[in-house]
């Protein structure tokens, strides 16, 4: 029998990843997107019909927040994530033979800017504003399905740093560019987690099957602001880079139409949950995680 796993917007960094793994793996990957390619997300009859005895769903689906929050922005980035976990919900429950797993994305912005203590899973507090509230209805849309037959596993998942996409690439320019300097105070707390850890996680919840609820994706190291960005500068052997205080930050977040948000907020999290459970990091710190992809 054939093994499948769904990607619901897979064609992203990360969903890259994952469907060239699997794909490595002898699975069929069925992706769901906006791509003419993919299953639409307006064909539900086709939606069930990939979900029909698959082993695995993994929901990417959003609009990047690597954006101006102006309204428009605003309502796309929220309904692009409820509307997308809606329909998966909705599918499955039409299914006679749904996945064993469904793994939602979450972020771990969802907690509060924190400079004096790191947030878990058990003593993580919530904060406030426009990102915490799309991640908290997101979780909440995803979690009001009650799927008798499918675990279901939100990720909050930190910076995913890797090759060929995602946060890190505009954070090499930086460096490169002689711009690898502190990024405001400096002191706001950077959790991240390599593309490696990402996918071993996932394999690590599917295979433990009492897993199921929240889990903290980052790995269990995070540094400030200045600790990264100077080791970033060492692993790519560039001996200085200029500061950007917040004045020049949000003036370049208007010219590049992104949110100084994305670097100034604190995100301090620690994954208390996946190591009580056993996981073990192939790539627990920094230096470890800038070697294997800077020297890629």
């Amino acid at each position: 029998m054939e093994k499948k796993v769904v990607l619901a917007g897979g064609t992203g960094f990360i969903g890259n990843y994952l469907s060239a793994y699997y794909k490595s793996q002898g699975y069929i990957v069925q992706l769901i997107s906006r791509q003419p390619t993919d299953i639409s997300w307006q064909d539900q009859p086709s939606i069930v019909n990939a979900l029909e005895g698959a082993e695995l769903l993994i929901n990417l689906a959003g609009k990047s927040v690597d954006c101006r929050y102006n309204e428009k922005n605003k309502a796309e980035i929220l309904s692009s994530r409820i509307e997308t976990t809606k329909a998966l919900g909705e599918a499955l429950l039409k299914c006679n033979h749904p996945p064993e797993l469904w793994i939602n994305s979450s972020t771990a912005t969802i907690y509060r800017h924190a400079e004096d203590r790191p947030m878990t899973e058990s003593n993580g507090e919530i904060g406030t504003g426009f990102s915490v509230g799309i991640a908290t209805q997101w979780e909440k849309s995803f979690f009001d399905f009650k799927l008798s037959s499918t675990r279901q596993v939100a990720l909050r998942i930190a910076i995913v740093l890797g090759n060929d996409g995602g946060a890190f690439s505009p954070l090499k320019r930086l460096v490169r560019f002689g711009l690898g300097g502190k990024q405001g105070k400096g002191n706001q707390m950077f959790s991240w987690i390599h593309m490696e850890d990402l996918k071993n996680i996932i394999l690590f919840i599917q295979s433990h099957k009492d897993m199921s609820g929240v889990y903290n994706c980052s790995a269990p190291n995070p540094v400030d602001n200045i600790t990264f960005m100077k080791k970033l500068r060492q692993a790519m052997d560039i001996p200085f880079g200029l500061p950007s205080p917040k004045w020049l930050l949000t003036i370049g977040a208007v010219l590049i139409k992104t949110e100084t948000e994305l670097i100034l907020k604190s995100r301090w999290v620690l994954p208390e949950k996946l190591l009580q459970k056993g996981y073990t990091f192939s790539f627990p710190t920094l230096d470890k995680a800038f070697v294997n992809i800077i020297n890629k």
